[in-house]
């Protein structure tokens, strides 16, 4: 079992997951565009029960657009988000890969939103899932 420590560009707050990352993914919705200020996002999803928490957050919560809400966690002194949870996955943490110390993280393998993916953006060969 692997310890994959995230955090944001301070360093005042800090993710830990007691666990392997399997899975990491795309999302071109257009609120990841503008959270990462890129063309998508990459982020990873963790088991709930393995993440540990260190130092203050500050929420931010938005719907989905199929309804749900999304709660944004993010440093109060850089800004920098670390991780979210979604009401529809209530076992789950999702944090974005660049947050992690860890670069060799797993290929995406599925990609969300794809109707708003920029003309220009050529997936990777690792994925396997699609939805628009």
């Amino acid at each position: 079992m692997n310890s994959e420590k995230a955090s944001c560009s301070c360093g005042q707050l800090v993710l830990r997951y007691n666990d392997t990352i399997t899975k990491t993914s795309i999302c071109h919705c257009h609120a990841c565009q503008k959270r990462t200020g890129s063309a998508f996002g990459v982020q990873v999803r963790l088991k709930k029960e393995k993440v540990l928490i260190e130092g203050n957050a500050t929420k931010f919560d938005r719907p989905t657009d199929e309804g749900d809400h999304v709660h944004f966690y993010f440093c109060p002194s850089c800004g920098a988000t670390v991780y979210w949870e979604i009401d529809d996955l209530p076992d789950s943490i999702i944090a974005p890969a660049g947050a992690f110390e860890n670069h060799d993280l797993p290929s995406p393998t599925f990609s969300v939103y794809e109707d708003h993916m920029l003309s220009w953006v050529v997936l990777p060969s690792t994925i396997t899932e699609h939805m628009d």
